[in-house]
């Protein structure tokens, strides 16, 4: 059988602690949890927004700061001074000096249908502050999921106006900035507190599964244009010396055509000063011409017999050196 214990009245002595200690124990250890629970640091790139009982009471720069303890002040930390980015078609799966991005597809993203009913992969990022931490917090539920939803939005929107070349090449930079400024108009009505700072078009390319039919038929335009390029550059060599030629050849009448008037007036010039010297004086006139004439005659024969007219009984001899014919 079990035996039974039997205690006494003077066994068991419980110690006599000071009662003022304890007091003074509690009161620190209540202090100690009061102002652990009084205090809250902002970092330097954030605001605090605080909550009194449930409602916005007042938002507070980077520092040390007071509020009330035990649930009463409720601080919530807001980034103001960060600039945050969102990836739509693509995620970065870690950044540095080689980027390397994760292989997961994000077709639901990423596929848009242009304006020309073509199906174009497009991938852009946002980058946008948080400019009003209490809207930003109180005046949509979910900020991060409605950023996404209104860039897709409105780029499927914007992309939709562009056909599928200027979506691709010419209308980049036009389309990223449309869709940052109605992403903006939107958030603005919706008052997120939140600004966009920048949109970036990274890819706009066709989907993978027709890539290689849409380059193949890219070469064949390539093709294409360079053939035309070179026949135009035949075509415009021989037409531009064929239009020389001719260029030449009206220059070279134009000037015959100026060298013969000319001429033609300044014979009639001389002409007219020789007519005019010989009403002054016509025999001396006629006489100098005359002589002027036999002397460029005479001066090409060699030998030459001068015979006046009115000699009597001499007979003219020709030919006195022997030579030439009688």
């Amino acid at each position: 059988m079990a035996q039974g214990f039997e205690f006494k009245p003077g066994d068991f002595q419980v110690p006599n602690l000071p009662i003022k200690r304890i007091i003074i124990f509690i009161v620190a250890i209540l202090v100690i949890v009061v102002l652990t629970s009084s205090f809250y640091t902002v970092n330097a790139n954030e605001n605090g927004v605080v909550l009194r009982f449930g409602k916005y009471l007042t938002t507070t720069e980077p520092g040390l700061h007071f509020k009330m303890p035990y649930g009463i002040d409720r601080v919530y930390p807001v980034e103001v001074a960060y600039q945050f980015k969102e990836e739509f078609g693509f995620r970065t799966a870690s950044a540095g000096v080689r980027t390397r991005y994760s292989s997961n597809n994000f077709e639901e993203v990423s596929w848009m249908l242009t304006g020309d009913l073509n199906i174009a992969e497009v991938k852009w990022i946002v980058q946008y502050k948080i400019v009003d931490p209490v809207a930003y917090l109180f005046n949509v539920r979910n900020p991060l999921e409605t950023i996404r939803d209104v860039s897709e939005a409105t780029t499927r929107l914007i992309v939709g106006d562009r056909s599928f070349h200027e979506a691709l090449q010419s209308e980049r930079r036009s389309i990223a900035d449309k869709v940052r400024v109605h992403m903006q108009l939107i958030l603005d009505k919706y008052d997120s507190g939140i600004s966009i700072q920048l949109v970036q078009l990274q890819d706009v390319h066709p989907p993978t599964p027709v890539a290689d039919s849409f380059n193949e038929v890219n070469r064949a335009k390539q093709d294409q244009e360079t053939a035309v390029n070179e026949a135009h550059q035949a075509y415009n060599k021989e037409i531009y010396r064929v239009q020389g030629d001719a260029q030449r050849m009206l220059n070279e009448a134009q000037g015959y055509a100026i060298e013969r008037v000319n001429n033609a007036k300044g014979d009639v010039a001389l002409f007219d000063a020789v007519l005019r010297e010989y009403l002054k004086a016509p025999q001396i006139t006629r006489d100098r011409m005359y002589l002027e004439t036999m002397n460029k005659v005479l001066s090409k024969i060699e030998n030459k017999v001068v015979v006046d007219a009115k000699l009597e009984n001499i007979l003219p001899l020709l030919n006195l050196d022997g030579k030439g014919g009688k």
